[in-house]
């Protein structure tokens, strides 16, 4: 699954943060419910218009940024 195809940003949307399909779901509300120890089937639940593969699309986008924030960190120079 590419989670480009599901995550999306808008400028006024959220403060342009990452959500969900145009929703005002963002990536940061499913990362922090699964912090909390909700299961998929909690979220779902409460949030029908979700499906599972939005809530991957939410763990592949915060592996992917972590990935690339290890490479950045990896360039830094120390002055």
């Amino acid at each position: 699954m590419d989670y480009r195809e599901v995550i999306t940003v808008e400028a006024g949307k959220r403060g342009g943060r990452p959500c969900i399909r145009g929703m005002r779901i963002t990536v940061s509300d499913v990362l922090g419910w699964l912090s909390a120890g909700m299961t998929y089937q909690q979220i779902l639940a409460d949030f029908p218009e979700l499906t599972e593969a939005d809530l991957r699309a939410c763990l592949a986008y915060a592996a992917d940024r972590e990935r690339r924030a290890k490479v950045v960190a990896q360039h830094e120079v120390v002055v």
